[in-house]
């Protein structure tokens, strides 16, 4: 199947009222309110990508023995759709996460989907949603294209027959202390161990960090930080971000992919950035120790966590059961908020794109 094929458009019976979705609009936060519509498409062994659907967003009927609901083969990407000052919309890097979410597919046993049938999908979602994009400032409309096994069977293999459904949120910001840096919690749980799942963007990676995160919540924090599995020593990377490291020397440092770390698309973006900016740009292992002794020397200027979602957000503290320290000043550092600057431009239209980053909607 190619991404040319029509796409089935069903009628939608009670679109929410303008003034409600003004209501959400203004004040849509993160991951609360869902727009009117969602695509599907489904696959099976023998038909391959068919079916292809955007429909009234609602309820999905699961078989109780669907295998994603016992062996857990489910997948997800998140991508924002930018609304330019111009009126038209925009998609930033979407076929990164194409390829992202084949990579998670085949780590979990799951079929590939092409990657311009991938875009068409989240194309058709934004078209049907056009008026979902939120007014505050800084507002998108966050996508979340996923994929589950719903062949009804018991026994431990690979599903014959999945479901791929993109919907979407309006969002504003994700932190809601509103706090100019964050603040983390270095967890004693493990997110991720070689040879495991900690590449692939599936359900199972974020499920083991609630605990961790509801324990970082407790104590205060906005977020949990996860060390390497074998020596407990080596950063990784927080609950759902990246993270960088601003040295005084004029270099830059994130640790390197390896099968345990999420291969961000915002992560690629900065490094590219740094680099643009005369930065010396690490991919080298960094430990705890290192992290508090370089804060405490003045060696390291600026720590920041950076996603989708939260795109790229300063770290001011950091703390674990023997005590805290500040990073830099505890808040947002120069460097950190010109990366920021210049990516946010780029994402929404206000500033050239020379790498090709964006794709127009309309």
């Amino acid at each position: 199947m190619t991404a040319d094929i029509a796409f089935t458009r069903l009628p939608h019976p009670a679109s929410t009222a303008a003034e409600v979705r003004a209501a959400v609009l203004a004040d849509p936060g993160f991951g609360k309110t869902f727009t009117d519509h969602m695509v599907t498409i489904d696959w099976s062994e023998a038909a391959g990508w068919h079916n292809p659907t955007v429909m009234p967003y609602g309820p999905i009927a699961l078989d109780p023995a669907a295998a994603v609901l016992h062996y857990a083969q489910e997948i997800f990407e998140g991508l924002k759709a930018y609304r330019f000052n111009d009126g038209g919309t925009a998609l930033f890097r979407p076929e990164a996460n194409a390829r992202r979410f084949n990579a998670s597919a085949a780590r979990l046993a799951m079929p590939e989907m092409p990657e311009a049938l991938f875009v068409e999908a989240i194309r058709q979602l934004v078209a049907a949603d056009h008026d979902w994009f939120p007014t505050v400032d800084g507002g998108s409309l966050y996508l979340r294209p996923f994929m589950i096994a719903t062949e009804a069977f018991l026994g431990v293999r690979p599903a014959k027959q999945y479901k791929f459904i993109v919907i979407a949120s309006p969002a504003g910001n994700y932190f809601k202390s509103g706090a100019p840096a964050v603040s983390i919690w270095v967890s004693d749980y493990t997110r991720a161990a070689p040879g495991g799942t900690g590449a692939a963007k599936c359900g199972g990676n974020y499920a083991a960090s609630l605990v961790p995160t509801a324990e970082a919540f407790a104590r205060g924090h906005d977020q949990v930080l996860f060390l390497d599995a074998a020596e407990h020593r080596w950063i990784e990377e927080l609950g759902g971000m990246n993270l960088f490291f601003v040295f005084a020397n004029g270099s830059i440092l994130t640790p390197p992919l390896g099968g345990t770390i999420l291969p961000g698309i915002t992560r690629d973006s900065l490094l590219q950035l740094a680099r643009e900016e005369g930065l010396t740009v690490r991919e080298e292992r960094y430990s705890i120790d290192q992290w508090r002794a370089d804060a405490a020397s003045g060696a390291l200027l600026e720590a920041f966590a950076c996603g989708t979602a939260a795109v790229v957000t300063p770290v001011g503290k950091v703390a674990d059961p023997d005590g805290e320290f500040i990073v830099g000043s505890g808040g947002p550092g120069q460097l950190t908020g010109k990366l920021k600057d210049r990516l946010v431009a780029i994402q929404r239209g206000t500033a050239p794109d020379p790498h090709g980053w964006v794709m127009r909607l309309d």
